[in-house]
């Protein structure tokens, strides 16, 4: 007897699969028409079926009901995300980018970061009530980094071509991808010192002497340069592999395509055995394994990373939806809703705005003010946010007396938890809206001048001007021209003759034929009176590039269209047409001759 299985699994990739393939369906029209991030767009998602709704998708049931679980399965998960894209964005960039252009990456790295950390905590420490200066800095240090995978949304699509220069699209990459791994000295300064200062040390002695030890030890020298090392080394090695076996014929194309993604995969689980720091390590070795721009050229026109891109994209955001704490905002210990509202408001506008304007004419990739304003706000906080989030609460609860956790360890979990993922959630709301809003902006107050001037000109005032109708105005030699168009049903050269004559030269769009409305009608009838026989009757040579019956004309502007000087009778073959996407370029088809 078949009956249901309305199980956890079943009900993830049926969610997951059904809301990735309609939101495939209208992709282009929400990103490339209405300028929308497939951030903010999943995040929404996974509101929806969140156990905060339709509680289609079950977080805790995953974790099997503890939340510290839960917590872990989020960090993996965050830890994957940024690691494949990490790797993805290195290989972007190109040849030696970081050797080129280390000048405006440190200062961006150096005190672009350092402002970043100190004006988020101080915001932090000034609005919520009853914390140190050291637990803001803590807080402050999750949300420093800008995300890798905001960050592309932003300097990808039809909008970043047309307004974002290529280099200042490179810098943010770049930026983006380095910042996420450093974030690790500014978070463990603030904690080592909690844990070694904070209740006079209780429960572990030292002082801040221990502190500062570890923190130059382990973070510095254990973290952060053995993850530069080993990202550069694996890195080199998997390019002078692919290289050698792509000589050797030993590759197919799919694993070619592939291999970046699998050494993502790799350099995050063996990086994370020995406990440094992948996600740097991930950049690095994503920069040195296109140090030639060799793979970054061979996959240039690939869709595969994309693709990947994307699908990892659509399932973290859909995942922090379904996990965030939505209730915590408004009913919570730390700080009260009147007071974080402000607080998300703030830190977008002063995180990072002041220093990137401040120092930009040192930044040569940043031209002009506007552009200063734009990579100032454009700082997004994200999955990085969410994974230094949780690499904090682990730590705290290894900070224990008497092997329950220490009262300022557990305080300090909730107050990151809560400003972090409120954070986070208004950079990816607003960041998001930003583009279409903008653009709201512009098209607005012009729509509206627009049909003010339009019920101006539909006014009975007798001192406006009456308006201006095409049919009325038209003389009896058109009108007589046009009737002779209606009346001729046969005859290509008589058709293509009076047509010509009457309204102006013709073009061919597709199946689609529009006439030339930029040509007036006393240049219409100029040229037909000019070029009238004695019968009365134009003669105008046959059009130039008349359509075979049964071959579809392609989109593309013919030669004979834009160059007159090409004769009628060296018309092409039919031309074979491909299908293509709205977000793919129109290229001229090459035709057959014959």
């Amino acid at each position: 007897m078949p009956t249901l299985a309305v199980v956890n699994f079943n009900i993830v990739c049926a969610t997951l699969g059904g809301f990735v393939t309609i939101f495939g369906l209208v992709s282009y029209l929400l990103k490339e028409k209405f300028y929308l991030s497939e951030a903010l767009i999943s995040l929404l998602g996974g509101l929806v079926f969140s156990p905060h709704a339709t509680n289609f998708i079950k977080p805790l049931d995953y974790a099997l009901g503890n939340p510290q679980d839960l917590e872990t399965i989020t960090l993996y998960f965050t830890r994957l995300v940024l690691g494949v894209q990490l790797v993805l964005a290195g290989v972007q960039l190109p040849s030696k980018y970081l050797q080129k252009e280390w000048k405006s990456l440190s200062l961006l790295l150096g005190p672009g970061m350092c402002a970043m950390w100190l004006s988020t905590a101080l915001l932090i420490w000034a609005l919520v009530p009853d914390i140190s200066f050291l637990f803001a800095l803590a807080v402050g240090s999750c949300v420093t980094p800008t995300d890798p995978v905001l960050s592309n949304s932003i300097v990808k699509g039809k909008f970043a071509d047309k307004n974002i220069p290529k280099e200042l699209q490179k810098i943010i990459i770049a930026e983006s991808g380095a910042n996420d791994g450093l974030g690790y000295p500014f978070l463990f300064l603030a904690l080592y010192l909690i844990k070694y200062t904070g209740e006079h040390g209780l429960g572990y002695s030292g002082g801040a002497g221990k502190a500062m030890g570890y923190w130059f030890g382990e973070t510095w020298a254990y973290t952060i340069i053995l993850s530069i090392v080993y990202g550069a080394v694996v890195g080199w090695i998997a390019k002078e592999l692919l290289h050698w076996a792509e000589e050797h014929k030993y590759v197919d194309r799919e694993s070619f395509l592939v291999f970046a993604i699998t050494l993502a995969l790799f350099i995050v689980g063996t990086v994370g055995m020995i406990g440094s720091d992948d996600v740097l390590a991930c950049f690095i070795a994503g920069n040195v394994f296109t140090w030639d721009d060799w793979f970054r050229l061979e996959t240039l026109d690939d869709s595969l990373q994309p693709t990947i891109d994307m699908l990892l994209n659509v399932a973290i955001f859909m995942w922090f939806g379904a996990v965030c704490p939505w209730y915590m905002f408004a009913h919570n210990n730390v700080i009260p809703i009147y007071r974080l509202i402000p607080l998300g408001i703030l830190v977008l506008i002063l995180r990072r705005l002041p220093v990137v304007f401040a120092m930009h004419k040192k930044i040569h990739q940043i031209e002009e003010k506007r552009q200063a304003l734009f990579v100032g706000f454009f700082g997004p906080i994200g999955v990085s946010a969410i994974f230094y989030l949780y690499v904090t609460t682990e730590f705290l609860r290894q900070v224990e007396v008497d092997g329950v956790q220490r009262e300022d360890a557990a305080r300090l979990s909730e107050v990151a938890t809560v400003v972090v993922w409120f954070l986070t959630i208004c950079s990816i709301v607003i960041h998001g809206l930003s583009i279409p809003l903008g653009k709201l902006g512009i098209y607005l107050p012009r729509t509206i001048s627009a049909a003010i001037s339009l019920d101006r000109s539909s006014s009975n005032d007798p001192d406006d001007p009456a308006p201006y109708h095409l049919r009325e105005n038209v003389t009896s030699e058109e009108h007589s021209l046009a009737n002779r168009f209606r009346r001729r049903r046969t005859g290509t050269t008589e058709m293509s003759s009076t047509l010509s004559s009457s309204t102006g030269p013709l073009h061919r769009l597709g199946r689609v034929i529009r006439n030339d409305l930029h040509r007036n009608h006393g240049e219409a009838a100029a040229a037909s009176r000019s070029r009238e026989e004695p019968n009365g009757l134009a003669a105008i040579s046959a059009p130039r590039n008349p359509r075979k019956i049964g071959v579809v004309m392609p989109i593309v502007e013919d030669e004979r269209l834009s160059n007159p000087e090409v004769p009628a009778g060296s018309s092409s073959g039919p031309v074979l047409r491909s299908i293509r996407f709205g977000d793919e370029a129109t290229v001229p088809t090459p035709s057959t001759s014959g």
